[in-house]
């Protein structure tokens, strides 16, 4: 049962455009490589890259003059870099960034075959190639994932602890909950985004259509709840699964959002903080509490002042004399006396407490019924 379920995840996950949008060919004057039908570009270079996997896939990377981050951008499960290639550079344009796409095995003109583990061999070698080829950071790094994109997004940015960002777009929990509303994570399951998305140390935006008939709005929800280091999220009203492109606040959004994940940390987290705090207020009521209980915790401090001086006096005994030392016996057999007083104050205390934190919590419980 658990190979035919994987079989099927597998099947809505990977679907390329046959035959493929575009052609590889080689230019016999400069001898290189290029994407057909497209006109070559000063800045736009096509590349084949070997895997740890056997494959050769394709990519383009396109430059930016002025460009201080890099997009790694994983495509959706039906399209190809032809499909792709008038976005991605109508996005470095406007985002000013250079990026860099590429190919599934068994996607386009890349050799092997899609599977869960090629892709993730697939997006390594795109990384690798950023870094040995053009010099890139990893803090300069933005991944970009779309749909099942999501999934060798996700498994790279766990990997990498210094990364600048993470966009997800419409992006989906696993393969098996988009078909079957399980939950909890089998063996089989194949991108198990639920599970990663709570190990990424770096902003994450993600993007999400409201009408989205292919991967329910829902996913893009609940990855966002779990998310560690929350952006302002965008839920396009009416969007579907490949259109969100086409709405203005798409764009507009980005661009906010790489201009905050540019600035330096300080910045950036006054930034986000600002940009999430209308999402987190639920969460205020509750920190109050742990406001309170840290003032209760201060009440065991002070005992550590109390044992510092009588480890001082211990050491210095030896050179004290007789009626001093008789002196500082009885001295420190007061404070002892104190300290247990102290100590059953605090017991009688801590028995109340249960009591006292029972009324607070129906006094709030009245304090929110009324204000609703």
């Amino acid at each position: 049962m658990g190979g035919v379920t994987s079989s099927m995840a597998a099947k809505f996950a990977f679907f390329p455009p046959i035959p493929p949008s575009y052609k590889l060919v080689t230019d016999d004057l400069t001898g290189l490589l290029l994407l057909r039908p497209f006109p070559h570009r000063e800045n736009v270079e096509v590349l084949k890259l070997p895997t740890r996997r056997g494959a050769e896939i394709v990519a383009i990377y396109i430059r930016h003059p002025m460009a201080t981050s890099t997009v790694l951008y994983s495509h959706g499960n039906a399209a190809d870099l032809g499909q792709m290639y008038e976005l991605f550079i109508e996005l470095s344009i406007h985002l000013r960034v250079n990026l860099m796409g590429y190919d599934y095995s068994g996607y386009g003109q890349s050799s092997g075959k899609p599977s869960e583990q090629n892709t993730y061999a697939d997006i390594e070698a795109a990384y690798k190639c950023l870094e040995e080829s053009y010099g890139t950071k990893q803090e300069d790094i933005i991944l970009y994932g779309q749909s099942v994109g999501s999934g060798p997004t996700l498994d790279l940015a766990t990997r990498l602890p210094m990364l600048r960002s993470v966009v997800l777009h419409s992006p989906i929990l696993s393969g098996l909950r988009v078909m079957y509303p399980v939950k909890r994570t089998y063996w089989f399951d194949i991108y198990k985004n639920i599970d990663k998305i709570p190990l990424v140390n770096c902003p994450v935006l993600i993007i999400h259509g409201t009408s989205d008939e292919v991967v329910d709005c829902s996913h893009g929800k609940q990855l966002w709840e779990l998310c560690k280091e929350k952006y302002e999220p965008l839920w396009l009203k009416g969007g579907n699964h490949c259109d969100l492109e086409l709405y203005p606040e798409y764009i507009r959004h980005l661009k906010k959002f790489v201009s905050t994940v540019e600035k330096s940390p300080s910045q950036r987290y006054n930034s986000s903080r600002r940009s999430t705090d209308q999402y987190e207020q639920p969460r205020k009521s509750t920190d109050m509490f742990e406001v309170s209980r840290k003032s209760t915790d201060r009440r065991d401090k002070p005992r550590k002042s109390i044992d510092r001086p009588e480890k001082l006096k211990l050491k210095a005994a030896p050179s004290i004399n007789g009626d001093k030392l008789e002196k500082l016996r009885l001295a420190f057999d007061h404070t002892e006396r104190s300290r247990r007083s102290v100590d059953c104050h605090e017991k009688s205390k801590r028995s109340i407490d249960p009591q006292l934190e029972k009324g607070r919590k129906s006094v709030d419980r009245l304090d929110r019924i009324r204000n609703g």
